[in-house]
């Protein structure tokens, strides 16, 4: 089984894509990662809706990704993230190609405690997650509403997946949350 995952929006969610995708890997056993998605069985999209630009690239990835149900041998689409935290009903309604939705409340606070990820990108700069949420309600975002209220992670915890990380080859880690101020 060949699994293909699309990260779109913040490097948080890129973090939480890399966590995702190890779940993954260990629920399907056997499975593999794919670059390709027309050689998917399982295709996974972690949306990102912050802004409208973020919303219609969501959209059209999701859309672009059902069409290999069609024309490849993708079986599942799984939809995550941000965009489905903030339309989760339209989305039913409105995208019956998905199979299974995941918001961000159904998995970032498990997934924060994961240590276990898959590299999906530059392997000697990675994101390392310190927090999650934030408190502000600023009246231009709607992270607060997505995400919840802020979280820190708790420094052995960041410690240890740092070390996971540079014995994974990484070189440089960037700290990322919505508000790194607030640790």
């Amino acid at each position: 089984m060949n699994l293909y995952l699309e990260s779109l929006g913040c490097d948080k969610n890129r973090v939480d894509s890399e966590k995702l995708l190890s779940e993954l890997l260990e629920k399907y056993e056997g499975a593999k990662v794919t670059m390709d998605p027309a050689e998917a069985d399982i295709a996974i999209v972690n949306t990102c809706s912050f802004i409208g630009p973020a919303k219609e690239e969501s959209i059209n990835t999701i859309l672009e990704l059902a069409e290999y149900k069609k024309t490849g041998k993708l079986q599942k689409l799984i939809v995550a993230g941000c965009l489905v935290e903030r339309y989760k009903d339209e989305i039913r309604k409105e995208l019956p190609e998905i199979d299974e939705i995941a918001s961000v409340k159904d998995y970032v606070s498990r997934l924060d405690n994961q240590m276990k990820r898959v590299e999906s990108g530059e392997r000697y700069t990675r994101y390392l997650k310190i927090a999650e949420g934030c408190d502000k309600y600023c009246s231009y975002c709607i992270i607060p509403r997505l995400r919840g209220h802020y979280r820190s992670i708790p420094m052995e915890q960041i410690l240890e997946e740092a070390g996971q990380l540079v014995l994974e080859g990484a070189k440089e880690l960037i700290l990322v949350a919505q508000e790194t101020t607030l640790y």
